[in-house]
């Protein structure tokens, strides 16, 4: 699977896992470059916190468009430390 943005393959991976209709990558699929730590945090009330990056990609910047669990609850531990993408990064084969 590949994650595009701006027009750049932003991370690449035989290995995603699938929850909720997302693909998480694994951690050292991304091209950290183009990912920029974010302050924002959310709540799911069955994966725990979510942590964010904004992409910085060619001059553009897609503000809190990947999200990854640092720490999850038993029943994400498939996850943890993996990266999903939304606000238009596409994820294709």
């Amino acid at each position: 699977m590949k994650a595009i943005w701006n027009h750049l393959v932003i991370a690449e991976s035989d290995h995603t896992i699938v929850i909720e209709n997302n693909h998480y990558f694994p951690s050292e699929s991304i091209k950290e470059a183009f990912f920029k730590p974010s302050k924002t945090h959310s709540m799911c009330p069955w994966k725990g916190e979510a942590f964010y990056y904004t992409l910085e990609v060619n001059g553009k910047e897609n503000i809190d468009a990947a999200w990854y669990y640092p720490e999850v609850s038993e029943l994400a531990k498939s996850i943890k430390g993996y990266i999903a993408f939304w606000k238009g990064v596409e994820v294709t084969k």
